[in-house]
């Protein structure tokens, strides 16, 4: 493998290996690639299975090269143990490189020290050409602009950059204090010179590990000239096949650039299989993009994870539950309510809400355990009660329902305990009605909520802080009580208490109409 580090001053030196023009001829190359799995330890458990039916496939066809990337936020949150399981799983698939994503960030909320224990276990190359780390040298030199993989005599230029709003999308603490990250402009002339340096060392063949987002990557791929493919993330969109237009675009030089993504949570991997001509141009591809759920948990692999997270606590038994949700932030479904209805219990709250994106999968009929529980609900937040007024939480669920209108579905909607409310598909609140412990229901006048009523409600700590730009949630300093457990112990202690076989269906809380 050859590869080109970054020093310090962002000045890369190249491998004396990886110098020459390479001989130009044409080439197959097929991708297996990752992105935005979030820590879902049970779907890289299934990912390792497609990961083998991939390379065995692939040594059937000794001509296809044959690449293993991801694009970032494999990793997720300040469980160090989770964050361990995906860097095991990376390595032992054999990820060759990864963009670094925001949650890769993660453990570097308070110290650096722990980020780096775990960049020491890492076997696969750390692209983030974007990004600088003052006062952390030892973090900063594990990253690099870009790798050169070389398989049968072919070379590959791989660059990798993080997302432009990687500070925003971490906890205030040490990193963010020393982080320095490009702007999308910045970005874009720093993936233009990086593909240069390749270029100027006879590499045509040139992919870049963007977690930046879709309308970043589309930005990329007609302001830049060398890049042939984006493997894409951090913007959860779903893109199958290849269409001009939507995933296929001309470069400055009118030469064909694909986009691809894997939507979020390790839901759905995808295949990329592209050919070469002599002169690097792209001439025919493929994008495939297959479910995980239809291959089966690699035991191998479940019996690692196991030795770091170790073996699952049974809570309770799941009766019936409904289809997970298609359109996961903007779609009201069961198992949110259910997980809304514990924090309410549990804290003995009026109100419990909480933004979509915070709830990472859905029940499923049979035994609930620990394990299970931990990759619906897994950024370990607190449950904080806080003394909302009205206008508040109005203000609130009509922020949240501008998702229907954004083309990414952002910020998510609101879910809720509590509450009813109904929005239309264009993202207009009509009516909320608050729903008391006895089921008497009081409609609010959102057009003039009031500032002095006040609802007991609980949140959790991340969104209570303002962050997702819920500015009008920033209450924490006048939190009533902050748990010592996080959400999912909300879940655990109202599944024990009431003991009985768990029926998991939407109520129609949210309604959304025309």
């Amino acid at each position: 493998m050859n590869t080109v580090n970054t020093s310090a001053n962002r000045n890369p030196k190249v491998d004396s290996r990886a110098g020459g023009v390479q001989p130009k001829q044409p080439a197959k190359v097929s991708i297996f690639y990752l992105n935005d799995i979030h820590g879902k330890s049970i779907n890289m458990e299934r990912l390792a299975s497609a990961s083998m039916v991939f390379d065995s496939f692939q040594k059937s066809q000794p001509d296809v090269d044959r690449l293993k990337l991801s694009s970032g936020d494999i990793q997720l949150g300040h469980d160090e143990k989770i964050n361990e399981v995906a860097v095991k799983f990376q390595n032992a698939i054999g990820i060759q490189a990864t963009a670094m994503g925001n949650h890769e960030f993660d453990l570097a909320w308070k110290k650096s020290g722990k980020l780096l224990n775990l960049l020491e276990q890492i076997q696969y190359k750390l692209l983030a050409n974007n990004v600088y780390i003052n006062n952390s040298e030892k973090v900063q030199n594990k990253l690099q602009n870009y790798t050169i993989e070389e398989i049968n005599g072919h070379k590959y230029g791989i660059i990798g950059t993080a997302p432009v709003d990687l500070i925003s999308r971490l906890r205030q603490g040490t990193l963010t204090e020393n982080l320095k990250v490009h702007t999308l402009e910045e970005t874009i002339k720093q993936v233009q010179q990086d593909a240069d340096e390749l270029k100027a060392q006879g590499i045509d063949k040139i992919i870049l590990l963007s977690h930046v987002g879709y309308e970043g990557d589309v930005l990329l791929a007609r302001a830049t000239d060398g890049i042939d493919i984006i493997l894409g993330g951090h913007s959860h969109d779903l893109l199958r096949d290849i269409k001009a237009g939507k995933n296929l675009f001309n470069s400055k030089s009118n030469e064909p650039v694909i986009i691809t993504q894997g939507g979020r949570d390790g839901d759905h991997f995808g295949i990329l299989n592209v050919e070469f001509d002599e002169n690097g141009i792209i001439k025919k591809a493929q994008n495939n993009i297959s479910y995980t759920d239809a291959f089966r948990r690699n035991a191998p692999m479940r019996y690692i994870f196991e030795t770091v997270l170790g073996k699952p606590e049974k809570i309770g038994y799941i009766e019936s539950a409904e289809r997970a949700a298609k359109k996961v932030l903007t779609e009201p479904t069961g198992h949110a309510n259910f997980i809304l209805d514990c924090m309410k219990e549990d804290c003995d709250a009026d109100i419990a809400i909480m933004p979509s994106p915070e709830i990472r999968g859905a029940f499923e009929e049979g035994t609930l355990d620990t394990r299970t529980l931990n990759e619906i609900l897994p950024f370990k937040n607190k449950p904080v009660i806080v003394n909302y007024s009205e206008k508040e939480i109005v203000d609130a669920i009509k922020f949240a329902s501008t998702s229907f209108r954004n083309q990414d579905s952002k910020p998510g909607i609101m879910e809720v305990s509590g509450l009813e409310y109904k929005v239309t598909k264009d993202g207009e609140v009509l009516s909320i009605t608050y729903v008391d412990k006895n089921g008497t229901k009081t409609p609010i006048d959102i057009n003039n909520p009031r500032e002095y009523k006040f609802y007991k409600t609980v949140i959790n700590d991340f969104h209570a802080q303002g962050n997702d730009n819920y500015k009008m949630l920033n209450k924490f300093n006048e939190a009533e009580r902050i748990c010592e457990y996080d959400i999912t112990g909300c879940v655990i202690n109202c599944v024990k208490k009431h003991n009985k076989p768990i029926k998991i269906a939407d109520d129609n809380r949210i309604q959304i109409v025309d």
